[in-house]
This record gives C-alpha cells, structure tokens and sequence, in this order.
C-alpha cells in the first residue's frame, strides 16, 4: 500500500496520529504501540513504529524486546483497520485466535535502528472475524512476518475513561 488510489484497492485513506491510534485500541496509552498509520483502505493498513527502541517498551523482558513481539505490532495494527473500517459507533473488538506461517529473519527488534513498518491485508473477512497475512519490516527488509486469524468480539462494558 503506497498511499495512493489503486483501483484494486479501492480508495485508500490518509495518516491517523498516535492520539487517534490510541483511541481506537482498547490499551493504556503505555501498551499502545504504533505511531501512526500511514494509509489503509478496506483491504490493508500500513503502520508505523518507533516503540522498539524505547526503553520503557512494555513488552521488553531481560532488557531485550524478542522479535515474537512484532505479532503484537501487527495485532495492534489489525485491530486499528477493523476499528477504522467499522462503520457506526459500536465498533467490535477484537480476540487474536491463531498465528500461523511465522517467519523470523530477526532475534530481537530493539536493536533495529531503523522505524518499523507494519502491513496488514486482510485475505478473508466478514461480520465475524478476517483472516490477515502480516509484515513487520524496515528499511524495505522483512523482519516477520505470518498469517493470523481474528474474530471480532463485543467489547461491552469497557470503559475508555479506565484506559491508563
């Protein structure tokens, strides 16, 4: 996805802020880890990250962030399409229920210098779920990359305010 109107694509949308992000995500501002997005349409989303170098990351563990985390990256960046493609303001949330065909050309994500790059597209979706190939890159290199697998859930009884 490179920004731009592409007629398999459909109509691919502009940059949503951190704020805007963090919003969308049933996460405490710590735990919300993408930066920006830099286009989605219906089919994909494109993300931004430069959490992997902060040392205050929440998913960090013996002072190192694993390259497993990069699922979460691009978790988050799922649930940040299907937010911003849900129409009305009852948007469902959503539970990770599989990963699958993982590929690590990385140990770690901390000590990449340079910002992360999320893609998503979704390969199937529906009222109930979407099924999603994923990956986290920079610097036009893969780092990880996989298929995961949502259902959508209703996220009755959260309260935005608690967030924190």
């Amino acid at each position: 996805m490179n920004g731009r109107a592409d007629p398999d694509l459909g109509v691919v949308r502009g940059a949503v802020s951190r704020s805007e992000i963090c919003a969308l995500l049933p996460h405490g501002d710590r735990m919300c880890l993408l930066a920006s997005v830099r286009a989605w349409d219906a089919e994909g989303i494109a993300c931004l990250a430069l959490s992997h170098r902060d040392l205050a990351n929440p998913l960090r563990a013996r002072d190192r962030l694993g390259a497993g985390c990069a699922i979460e990256y691009a978790a988050q960046a799922m649930a940040v399409h299907g937010a911003l493609c849900a129409s009305g303001p009852a948007r469902p949330g959503g539970a990770l229920l599989a990963v699958r065909d993982i590929r690590f050309s990385v140990g770690r994500l901390d000590d990449i210098e340079e910002d992360l790059v999320i893609d998503c597209r979704a390969l199937a979706q529906d009222a109930r779920g979407a099924m999603y190939r994923f990956q986290v890159g920079a610097a036009g290199r893969p780092l990880v990359s996989g298929r995961a697998t949502v259902q959508f859930v209703a996220l009755a009884g959260l309260n935005r305010a608690d967030k924190g």
